[in-house]
């Protein structure tokens, strides 16, 4: 597969004609050839944007709405070829891939009924004759960049939220997953977008830095999204914050995964199978740390090795029957197995599972993990979760919030009051009892705390982040001031 730059609605290859190669994890063999931008293409982005915006941030509201809607059936006629491309680019199952399309399409549909809900309110005021009020405005030129783990649903919102608040779009797709994106574009153009509202950039990994600061330094970008690693999201925020540019970033985790000691064992094992083991683990809201109480520890320690025992893993991700495909990359399994030797010379045992051979590794399940395991509190990113047991709920809630993230987790009981207590205690942007802790729904805000970002996409939430509140007054002309 081959992809150009994508700006004024055309393509083209990058001003020096550079490529760079995006290759399978395993066998080697190349997948992507893109165009790598130069830092000029990135300027020249950026600016068609600012123009572009002029224009679009006058649009009305039905205009958006029905781009965005058309964007949307356009993504569902190429759902086939949008499935076929993703699962090649990023080792993902059928499965994975699918659901990105109707996650993807969740999103625009959203993001096409939020148009019309874009407004200001009228504020009481002690002066007389003053009309006070408050009106939201499109920020300016928005840079997103999206990761490669869920190219549809994750790339969309950083492209559907902005442009239907108004804003245009310089969208940096990732180097692992540069067709994936640019098919997100493609409907967008296809869908009516004019040229310059959104334009698309790929480049080499090793000019990241450079680009990226040529970006969030140029005037014309106000806002800037990214999705990612927490080590890249703190890179990114102090380059937005030494240019004062307000930031939305939703970062790595190490999701929680609470089980009390009435929960439904058998029901609590379908969701930390689906929660720790969907796309190799590779999912910001994984489930990576389960909080067991003892009580029922050895039951479910059991239950869950039995199940994730039975996952089959392997190269394949065509075959249905192999549920774990590869990682990222084969470094990913060299860090993993690191993790690993530290846990078991500190005690853990491996329930089922072992180590990655590189990029491949079986479902991996520690148990007995204490925190001065370096497993306890890094993201893994990858098929092996861990389990740490605990007694009573204070000792459950004080384990859950001892990581510095703080995106998604999850709680199960049988009380459902005393599960809620356990919820509103963790420290976390969306916490779910009696489900998984990967959750996604484009009518909800979806964010993180503490070391996982700040911000929200989804919701009406996310109107704050891609619009300026601006105050205004009307007052008669002819009032006494006191100078």
């Amino acid at each position: 597969m081959q992809t150009q730059l994508l700006i004024d609605n055309s393509a083209r290859p990058a001003t020096d004609n550079g490529n760079f190669t995006w290759s399978h994890p395993v066998t080697g063999e190349t997948i992507t050839t893109s165009a790598a931008a130069t830092v000029q293409d990135a300027i020249d982005a950026v600016e068609s944007a600012d123009q572009a915006f002029t224009s679009w941030s006058k649009t009305g509201p039905s205009q958006r709405r029905n781009i965005l809607l058309k964007a949307a059936d356009l993504l569902d006629e190429r759902a086939e070829e949008f499935t076929e491309v993703m699962s090649s680019e990023v080792a993902a199952a059928e499965g994975w891939s699918r659901f990105n399309v109707y996650l993807t399409t969740q999103c625009l549909r959203q993001a096409a009924s939020l148009t019309s809900r874009i407004s200001g309110e009228t504020i009481p005021t002690d002066r007389p004759g003053v009309f006070s009020m408050t009106v939201r405005q499109p920020a300016g030129v928005v840079l997103s960049m999206a990761p490669w783990n869920a190219p549809g649903v994750l790339g969309m919102r950083s492209l559907a939220y902005p442009l239907a608040c108004g804003n245009t779009v310089v969208f940096r797709a990732s180097e692992a997953s540069p067709r994936t994106h640019q098919i997100l574009v493609e409907v967008l153009h296809d869908a009516g977008l004019p040229p310059g509202v959104v334009n698309f950039l790929t480049h080499d990994p090793v000019d990241a830095d450079e680009i990226v600061e040529a970006m969030i330094s140029h005037p014309a970008v106000r806002r800037v999204n990214f999705t990612g690693s927490t080590h890249v999201g703190r890179i990114i925020a102090e380059k937005c914050g030494r240019h004062l540019k307000k930031p939305l970033l939703e970062l790595g985790g190490k999701a929680p995964f609470v089980v009390l000691d009435d929960a439904d064992i058998n029901g609590a094992v379908d969701a930390a199978i689906f929660g720790s083991f969907m796309f190799q683990g590779q999912i910001c809201m994984s489930t990576e740390r389960f909080v067991v109480d003892n009580k029922v520890a050895d039951d479910f320690v059991s239950k869950f090795g039995e199940r994730a025992g039975q996952l089959k893993h392997g190269i394949s991700v065509a075959d249905p029957s192999v549920a774990v495909g590869p990682m990222f990359k084969p470094a990913s399994g060299t860090r993993i197995n690191t993790l690993i030797d530290d846990a078991v010379d500190k005690g853990a045992n491996v329930v089922t599972g072992g180590k990655a051979d590189g990029a491949l590794m079986p479902p991996t399940i520690l148990d007995h993990v204490t925190p001065e395991m370096d497993i306890y509190d890094q993201e893994t990113f990858g098929p092996v979760t861990i389990v740490v047991r605990v007694t009573g709920t204070e000792q459950a809630v004080s384990t859950a919030n001892d990581t510095e993230y703080g995106l998604a987790a999850a709680v199960h009981g049988g009380d459902v009051k005393r599960a809620m207590d356990v919820a509103l205690q963790i420290e976390a942007g969306h916490v779910h009892v009696n489900g998984a802790t990967v959750q996604n729904d484009a009518a909800a805000p979806f964010g993180g705390m503490k070391a996982s970002g700040f911000g929200k996409f989804d919701g009406e939430a996310v109107i704050d982040e891609f619009t300026e509140l601006k105050w205004m007054t009307v007052e008669p002309s002819d009032q006494q001031y006191p100078l």
